[in-house]
């Protein structure tokens, strides 16, 4: 039987309707979602880095993954260590978790000072998910090894807090521990240890999706950097405030650390499929000669210029930092991104990556995927936001910062201090390096960020320092007599 012509075309269609349909694997699974790697320096400032401008510091692995990827040019963190890795890890600001810095309010003597800090929490809240609870229940493998910096007690390890595995250590450079304890060489640095554990990691789990944090307790003080790395940068001339041999050995491993993470996901067969993000969680220990706090003949480890200041400051110098992105097929090799971000963007961006279910809390930051996607768009939110209701010293009465809130709304930055109510307006498209309060040439600017700033607050319900009688000391100094006598007001070098 001769099928009719009107009909055949038809007819050929369903069959290879039928063909293909037959040809699908019955309940095929959904593509596996990319793995993700998050490697985060302590104390590397925002210049500290080749493809950053310097000249002095060596960095080729780490310019090397800014060449195939995104980098960004406006992202920030809190002004020390603890704020950054809560808000890392919870997605939260401060003024939600209760973490603002290091340590109790006592670490600094502010009793001459006229107001009281809030309580500091020094453990991320239980009730709190983190990135790493999120991505296990999506069905990735978790693994931290490093600083974790988030509670010392069993409850707070992040073996408890979502990662399958963990490994911590911090405080030492060479000869340290672990915990848990863990063998290793006798006189290993402690970013080559953990190094190791990360590649043994993505080594075990390459077949199925993982999470990896590598927060390195480099270049935190003390500056202690392998013989041979010190050597070859003892002679070089300094450029541009980097001077420091020892700081840019200990710069230069983690820089190894970086490209022996990347070779792994290579070997393993697993760039193409692999977000790799770069970062440090606050700025580099300098600055601060610029600022009139130069301590006790101590110079400057690094300088963060043309930025303000350096860690512990909310001037850009202590919060603006790296920020390195490669997602192979997604980030457009060698671009850079000015669009501001800042760290509680990290966990609902890892939300979207991995199409995980978002926790249980309130989100403050929003996804950077689109960024990802195309490095001049904009997101989709008015301002990023910070706040600090207490002091970090240098030395004896003199301060890093005094209580201070932050609005950033695209180029313009507003702080307001605390202790006085004073404001500060700056351009940061204009003056990157603060220099020019415009607060008062330009009121309704400032009053219109100030507003919003503390509708801010209210919302999150920020707690603010409290009236303090300020205290006169007998005399100057760790002995003196007063609330601070005993609260380190000795304390000289900027830890924490």
């Amino acid at each position: 039987m001769t099928m009719p012509a009107a009909v055949r075309p038809c007819f050929m269609l369903g069959v290879a309707v039928i063909l293909a349909v037959a040809s699908s694997p019955v309940g095929a699974a959904p593509p596996r979602p990319p793995n993700i790697v998050f490697i985060l320096a302590d104390d590397l400032g925002w210049t500290d880095l080749g493809c950053a401008g310097s000249r002095y510091y060596e960095t080729p692995q780490i310019d090397r993954l800014a060449a195939e990827g995104t980098r960004f040019t406006n992202h920030h963190h809190c002004q020390n260590c603890t704020p950054t890795r809560a808000a890392l890890m919870s997605g939260q600001y401060g003024a939600r978790t209760g973490v603002y810095t290091v340590g109790g309010i006592d670490r600094f003597d502010w009793s001459m000072r006229p107001l009281r800090p809030v309580q500091n929490v020094v453990d991320l809240p239980l009730d709190r998910d983190t990135v790493a609870d999120v991505l296990r229940r999506a069905g990735y493998a978790t693994g931290m090894f490093g600083k974790w910096h988030l509670g010392q007690k069993a409850a707070h390890h992040p073996r408890r807090r979502g990662f399958d595995e963990a490994i911590v250590s911090m405080g030492r450079h060479f000869d340290f521990v672990t915990d848990p304890p863990v063998d290793h060489p006798r006189g290993q640095y402690l970013a080559d240890f953990l190094t190791d554990r990360a590649v043994e990691f993505i080594g075990r789990h390459k077949d199925r999706p993982f999470f990896l944090y590598l927060p390195h307790f480099g270049v935190h003080s003390p500056h202690d950097a392998k013989p041979q790395l010190v050597a070859r940068f003892k002679d070089k001339p300094s450029e541009g405030g980097h001077h420091d041999p020892t700081y840019a050995a200990m710069i230069a491993s983690i820089d190894v650390s970086v490209g022996r993470v990347v070779r792994a996901l290579d070997e393993a067969g697993l760039t193409e499929r692999t977000i790799v993000i770069f970062s440090s969680d606050n700025g580099g220990v300098g600055g601060y000669e610029r600022e009139g706090l130069r301590d006790r003949g101590r110079k400057d480890v690094t300088d963060n210029a043309p930025l303000r200041s350096g860690k512990g400051s909310l001037y850009e110098g202590g919060i603006r930092v790296p920020l390195i992105v490669r997602w192979p097929g997604v980030t457009r090799p060698g671009t850079t991104c000015d669009e501001p971000s800042i760290h509680v963007d990290i966990l609902p961006t890892c939300v979207e990556v991995a199409g995980a279910t978002a926790p249980r809390q309130a989100l403050d930051g929003v996804s950077l995927v689109p960024l990802f996607r195309d490095h001049e768009a904009r997101l989709d939110r008015d301002a990023i936001f910070a706040h600090f209701p207490g002091y970090l010293g240098i030395g004896v009465d003199r301060w890093r910062t005094t209580p201070v809130s932050v609005i950033q709304s695209g180029d313009w930055k507003l702080m307001e201090w605390l202790e006085d109510g004073r404001l500060e307006l700056f351009n940061l498209r204009d003056d990157i390096g603060e220099t020019t309060n415009r607060a008062a040439e330009m009121p309704a600017k400032a009053a219109e960020l100030h507003a919003r700033l503390v509708g801010w607050r209210t919302q999150v319900s920020a707690p603010m320092p409290r009236p303090n009688t300020p205290v006169t000391r007998d005399r100057p100094g760790p002995a003196g007599k007063g609330r601070g006598a005993k609260r380190g007001s000795g304390t000289t070098a900027p830890r924490g």
